[in-house]
């Protein structure tokens, strides 16, 4: 899969074809760090007296690869796909290798890092039912009052959960269809392209 990469990012990752690979090695190394440990403006002011450039086209340029080896770590993009996506830079055959050297070279400390960055939210982990049906009481003799109780169980963080639910077939059949359509729009192009960029 490639990397689609904007009019902006390529605008500013195209400083990088200025300077040799060193400091794009470098700049690799500022962007994962600023992954793991947030932005330091400190280290654009050193960056910037160093090649004599802006301190907005150094945060540009670091912030733009930040965004091409998320993105190609988030996607798992494979060596090919990764050079076929940087071709697009019009860089060097010699920063096109380094720049893959570096991505997969940080690959899965990216991922890493991604991955404790996501939200955990609740899942799904368990479903008991039982049918219950009221048949008479001493007011009425002969109804029919049907019920499902369920016991939900899900997992946050390893610990576990339970809900206690009931609802009558009328509303348990509205549920299902709620839950049917919901998992209709889980496959519509838009859905799936969002999910995409979700996954780590």
């Amino acid at each position: 899969m490639l990397i689609v990469l904007g009019e902006e990012h390529k605008e500013h990752l195209s400083f990088l074809s200025d300077v040799n690979a060193e400091v794009v090695r470098e700049f690799c190394k500022i962007a994962v760090e600023f992954l793991r440990k947030g932005v330091n403006p400190k280290v654009y002011q050193s960056a910037t007296q160093k090649l004599g450039v802006s301190a907005e086209t150094v945060r540009h340029g670091i912030e733009g690869l930040m965004y091409l080896m998320t993105e190609s770590a988030k996607l798992m993009v494979s060596e090919l796909d990764f050079k076929d996506s940087v071709m697009v830079l019009g860089f060097s055959d010699e920063l096109n290798d380094e720049m893959l050297r570096l991505y997969l070279e940080h690959r899965k400390e990216i991922r890493a890092i991604l991955s404790e960055m996501s939200m955990d939210l609740p899942h799904y982990h368990n479903l008991e039912w039982r049918l219950d049906v009221h048949l008479a009481s001493r007011s009425l003799r002969r109804q029919t009052d049907p019920s499902v109780v369920m016991r939900l169980q899900t997992k946050d963080s390893g610990e576990s959960d339970f809900q206690v639910l009931e609802a009558d077939p009328a509303n348990l059949l509205h549920m299902a269809n709620v839950l049917e359509a919901a998992l209709g729009e889980m496959k519509t192009a838009h859905c799936r392209r969002i999910l995409r960029n979700i996954k780590t």
